[in-house]
């Protein structure tokens, strides 16, 4: 049996490696992805690739949700430094609630085991 190919997004977390030569504390965040090298024991099978599409589906939901409030109070800050600042923020907050989402709920799927 074949590998998972999404154990490679563990070699995104490399890129935390440039916050030592860049003094961009922020990229540490990104040592996160190194858990996804856990799915070298895993085998790819059907309830696998369902588990992950149904967690993928999670994460893109919070997607949904979340862009079109960024898009409303950044019309409401208008023009001002801080809608920038806060666009800043917020995408970045997003995106790792994004791939938490995805995570925690692969987890719990493939905990509970049934497609239901």
């Amino acid at each position: 049996m074949k590998k998972h190919p999404l154990r490679f997004l563990g070699l995104l977390g490399l890129i935390g490696l440039a916050g030592l030569f860049t003094g961009n504390y922020g990229l540490f965040g990104l040592f996160g992805f190194f858990g996804f090298f856990a799915l070298n024991r895993e085998k790819d099978d059907e309830m696998l690739r369902q588990n992950m599409a149904r967690a993928g589906f999670n994460a893109f939901l919070v997607s949904l949700l979340g862009f079109p409030v960024a898009v409303i109070v950044t019309q409401f800050l208008g023009a001002m430094e801080s809608a920038f600042v806060f666009l800043i923020m917020y995408f970045a907050i997003l995106f790792a609630v994004q791939i938490l989402t995805f995570v925690f709920s692969f987890n719990y799927y493939e905990k509970r085991g049934d497609l239901g």
